[in-house]
């Protein structure tokens, strides 16, 4: 993509109505000011393009869906069809995962999908189902909140069953290949611009979902 293309993406995302590059003034307020209610607020983290946030907000207008990443120019794709749409039950945050505590306040988040992040194969620390993580999302999701983990990557797959395990986690399930699994539903079912591609090289996606408790 051209550097004017995505100069032109980044100013029309920070001008969309659900978007958020500040966090002045979020934290803690998601139900009471930004979504004016009181359904449950779901993340998706490592957000790219949002198709989870795009698709789950279709399938279940009363939840609210909060798209995480730090590239505000691949995140404009999803903002731009929740505007066209009116899709008034999504919001989209330009920032690093790092900074989720400064965003959201305790047990203010009910659920949270990973979906094909990076597997950081030579970095395990930056693992987003790893040790530097799970007390970040302990601090914001409320007790009993599922994580869910899609990802193509064998290495992720089985390094997060390990962190279950290790950090005494509770593990509700896991599959190797979700497409051909009695999990498979019409969430599972969304699929990414990159799964796409995975997919159609033959892949098979896994799926993991598990609380903190």
């Amino acid at each position: 993509m051209s550097r004017n293309k995505k100069l032109a993406r980044f100013a029309e995302f920070s001008q969309f109505s659900n978007t958020h590059e500040t966090k002045e003034g979020l934290k803690g307020n998601w139900k009471t000011k930004i979504f004016k209610n009181n359904n449950p607020v779901v993340l998706e983290l490592a957000a790219g393009k949002a198709e989870y946030t795009v698709g789950m907000a279709r399938l279940f207008p009363d939840k609210n869906f909060v798209a995480i990443d730090k590239k505000g120019n691949r995140m404009w794709v999803g903002a731009k069809k929740t505007q066209e749409e009116n899709l008034i039950n999504t919001a989209f945050i330009r920032t690093q995962i790092d900074f989720l505590t400064d965003w959201f306040g305790h047990n203010e988040v009910d659920e949270i999908w990973i979906i094909h992040p990076d597997p950081q194969i030579d970095k395990a620390r930056k693992r987003l189902t790893g040790p530097m993580f799970i007390p970040r999302y302990r601090e914001i999701l409320r007790p009993g909140g599922i994580i869910h983990l899609k990802t193509d990557s064998t290495l992720l797959y089985e390094y997060t069953l390990e962190i279950i395990e290790q950090e005494n986690l509770k593990l509700i399930n896991h599959h190797p290949d979700i497409y051909h699994s009695e999990l498979y539903n019409e969430v599972l079912a969304i699929k990414t611009y990159y799964e796409q591609m995975f997919t159609a090289k033959g892949e098979t996606i896994k799926y993991i979902s598990f609380t903190l408790d």
